[in-house]
């Protein structure tokens, strides 16, 4: 199947026992057993597997190529789940550039663990390179970056991953697998922001891992068994629901993005934009290799470099509305540095270059003339 056919159809079927068209919601906990250890059908506990939940991952591991999908109660669970996979001594290489809450769990809830923290600028090959030892067991790469749009050459250090036998993780929430696949470009593991893109409508918490090789794949089953943090039938149906619009929202998004762009970029107030499919962009030739489009998500900031400008212009927007998250099909506007990566300290978002003008949006689905009114005015 192309990916269009397969976000609606990839890895479904019709409900068995009743031949209902999309996956029932299987409000249950437990399922009847014939004798002690003898389940009536494949489930016995919705911890371990729900049939709604199975749904939405057989349709996650469709649209990534991979062979196993899990479904998580949040983005950070699923990111949570591989770590619990790793013991004191072991060293992960992560982008300096990443997502608030993913920092925070790395620098501040593992950080009595043992585990090892790296964070480093992934486009440095060779910085990168100098941080592999006997103990590395994992790259965590965010490709486009939250909030600046900083890209990684997923092939290029897959390569030395493979050379040493070492996991690569990518997110992938901002590019969704409609734009970028990163098993096929070498990842062993993607992980998704359920919560954005693949759910669409700002309506569900998810999350999800997606693998390639089975053993992994089991692995992971049973760690996410263990510790608990499944995803809830309701909340499957909502993720599987949303994937089934996935290419139409995100076609939408794009087209869209780029007409934002094209406004920011021309406006005498507004100093650098940050968004791949601009060809200034540094890293615009990796985004055009390993991306099929350039996405909804846009970040900016402002000539006179004041705080209080972004805070002036995200208080007078109307269409877009001032919230932490994206993806959805309404247009988001968000400061970084006082609401989502605000657990980030203040020297280490300027030093990968968070500024407290920083305004990050996320382009939805409206009508474009409308979104561009909107800056306007507020820009005024």
């Amino acid at each position: 199947m192309k990916f269009n056919t397969k976000v609606i159809h990839g890895g479904q079927h019709h409900d068995p026992s009743t031949g209902a068209v999309m996956p029932p919601v299987y409000q249950t906990s437990t399922y009847v057993q014939t004798s002690p250890g003898q389940p009536l059908g494949d489930y016995e506990y919705s911890r371990a597997a729900n049939p709604t939940r199975t749904a939405l991952e057989n349709a996650l591991a469709s649209i990534e190529n991979g062979t196993r999908g899990l479904a998580f109660s949040s983005g950070l669970a699923a990111t949570d789940c591989i770590l619990r996979g790793f013991k004191a001594g072991d060293e992960v290489i992560a982008m300096d550039d990443l997502y608030g809450g993913t920092y925070r769990m790395f620098s501040r809830i593992y950080k009595d663990s043992g585990i090892k923290f790296h964070f480093v600028d992934m486009t440095d090959i060779a910085k990168l390179k100098s941080l592999i030892n006997e103990n590395t067991k994992l790259i965590w790469v965010e490709t486009p970056t939250n909030p600046l749009m900083k890209l990684a050459d997923i092939q290029e250090i897959s390569k030395i991953t493979k050379e040493h036998k070492i996991w690569l993780a990518v997110d992938n929430t901002f590019a969704t697998p409609y734009l970028q696949k990163p098993l096929d470009l070498g990842a062993d593991i993607v992980m998704h922001s359920a919560t954005k893109y693949l759910g669409g409508h700002s309506d569900v918490i998810a999350g999800a891992l997606i693998v390639k090789d089975e053993a992994l794949g089991e692995q992971l089953h049973f760690q996410q068994f263990a510790t608990g943090a499944t995803l809830g039938p309701m909340d499957s149906f909502l993720v599987l629901r949303g994937i089934k619009t996935l290419s139409l929202r995100v076609q939408r998004h794009c087209e869209n993005g780029e007409k934002v762009v094209e406004y920011l970029t021309k406006h005498p107030k507004i100093k650098t934009v940050y968004y791949p499919g601009l060809p200034s962009h540094p890293f615009h030739e990796i985004a055009k290799k390993q991306m099929k489009g350039f996405g909804g998500m846009v970040s900016f900031t402002f000539n006179s470099g004041k705080k209080e400008d972004s805070i002036a212009f995200l208080e007078k927007l109307k269409v877009f509305t001032l919230a932490e998250s994206l993806g959805g099909v309404e247009s988001l506007a968000n400061h970084p540095a006082l609401m989502t990566h605000a657990s980030i300290p203040a020297d280490k978002r300027a030093e990968v270059g968070i500024t407290d003008d920083l305004v990050r949006l996320s382009v939805g689905i409206e009508d474009a003339e409308d979104l561009i009114a909107d800056l306007e005015q507020a820009l005024a």
